[in-house]
C-alpha cells in the first residue's frame, strides 16, 4: 500500500462535495454485469458457523476457569481475541439480514452471537452500521467517522496509540454524545439477554471466564491484527479514494469483511460471496489502492503523521462547500 499524496499533517478532514461513490458504481457494474445479482441473498452457512464460533469460545472461557492470570490473557489475545472479533463482525453480516431473509431471525441470532462478547452491543451497532452506509461520510451522521476532539487530540505516536488500543471505546461512546437514539424494544432485550447470561456465567463459573471474555473482546478490538480492518476500510491513504479492500488470508476469519468496497458497492451480498464480485468485475476494482496487511495498516495509522483521526473523507448533507480533497 502506497500513500500518496497527503499533507504534511492530518490537521483537518478531507471535504468532499462529491457524493459517496458506491452508489454509481452499483449502478454501473450492474449495467455491465447484471448476473451480480445472482449473489444477492442470505448465506445459509452463516447460523451454523455462527453457533460453532460460539461454542468453542464459551467452551474456552469455561476450560480457564481455573487456569492463571498469564494464561487467561495470553489464549484472550492470541486465541480468543479472533473468536470474539470473528463474532462481532458475524453481527456486522447481520445487521445487512445475511443469514436469513426475515429481519426478526438475523436480530435473534445477532442477540446469540453477542453472548460471548460480554457487553450488549448487536442491536445497537445495527442502528448506526445502517447509517455509515446509507450517509457515508456526511457530517454528524455517520458515527464510524472519529470526532474532532479526536482529530485535535490524536496527533503523536503516543495518542495514537492508546487511541487504537482503546478504539472500541471510541466507537461505542462516539454515537452518544454526536448523534443519540432513544434505545427500543430490541435494544432492551438484547440488554437483558446479554445481562441474565452474564449473571448466570459469573454464578455457575466465576469470574475468570467471564473476565477472559471481555478481555478477548477489548485486546481483539485494539493493538491486534484482525482489528486492522476499522482503520484499513475509510481512512484516507492515498487521496481522493475514501474505501480500500483488503484480499489477504485474515478475510477468512473476518466474513471477508476486507473485500469493502465490493462490500459498500453491494451490501446485499453476504461476504462468503463478495470476492465473486471483484473476479466478475475486475475493471472497476484493479485500479482501487488496496491493503496487503492490517497490521502494516495499524503500524501506518501509528508512526506516520500524515495519518490520523482526521483522514476520513467527510461531506456536508448541502452542497456548495468547498472541495478539499
Amino acid at each position: 500500500m502506497v500513500v500518496a499524496s497527503l499533507p504534511p499533517k492530518a490537521s483537518e478532514f478531507y471535504w468532499s462535495e462529491s457524493q459517496e461513490p458506491h452508489a454509481t458504481r452499483r449502478r454501473e457494474i450492474l449495467a455491465a454485469h447484471p448476473e451480480i445479482k445472482e449473489l444477492f441473498g442470505p448465506d445459509i452457512s452463516a447460523f451454523p458457523k455462527i453457533v460453532v464460533a460460539v461454542s468453542v469460545q464459551l467452551w474456552t472461557a469455561i476450560y480457564l476457569g481455573d487456569a492463571s492470570w498469564i494464561l487467561i490473557t495470553t489464549v484472550a489475545y492470541f486465541f480468543g481475541a479472533f473468536l470474539n472479533h470473528n463474532l462481532f463482525l458475524a453481527i456486522h453480516e447481520l445487521s445487512h439480514n445475511l443469514a436469513f431473509s426475515t429481519p426478526f431471525y438475523n436480530r435473534m441470532l445477532g442477540i446469540f452471537a453477542n453472548l460471548p462478547v460480554g457487553i450488549p452491543m448487536s442491536v445497537t451497532f445495527q442502528k448506526y452500521h445502517l447509517d455509515h452506509h446509507r450517509y457515508q461520510g456526511i457530517e454528524g451522521l455517520d458515527m464510524d467517522i472519529p470526532s474532532y476532539t479526536e482529530g485535535w487530540v490524536v496527533t503523536n505516536v503516543f495518542f495514537k496509540v492508546l487511541w487504537v488500543l482503546f478504539q472500541l471505546f471510541f466507537y461505542a461512546l462516539r454515537p452518544l454524545f454526536l448523534n443519540p437514539k432513544s434505545p427500543g424494544l430490541w435494544e432492551a432485550s438484547n440488554f437483558i439477554v446479554q445481562f441474565i447470561f452474564d449473571m448466570i456465567l459469573l454464578y455457575m463459573y466465576g469470574w475468570k471466564p467471564f473476565v477472559y471474555l471481555l478481555l478477548a473482546t477489548f485486546v481483539g478490538g485494539g493493538l491486534h491484527p484482525i482489528a486492522g480492518h476499522f482503520i484499513s476500510e475509510h481512512y484516507v491513504f492515498n487521496k481522493g479514494q475514501e474505501t480500500y479492500s483488503y484480499y489477504g488470508p485474515l478475510n477468512l476469519l473476518a466474513w471477508s469483511v476486507g473485500y469493502h468496497n465490493e462490500h459498500h458497492d453491494f451490501p446485499r451480498i453476504p461476504g462468503s460471496r463478495l470476492w465473486k464480485v471483484r473476479q466478475i468485475a475486475p475493471e472497476f476494482y484493479e485500479e482501487l489502492a488496496y491493503h496487503e496487511s492490517w497490521s502494516e495498516v495499524i503500524y501506518m495509522y501509528i508512526t506516520d503523521s500524515t495519518i490520523g483521526p482526521f483522514s476520513r473523507v467527510m461531506r456536508k448533507l448541502q452542497p456548495g462547500i468547498l472541495k478539499k480533497c
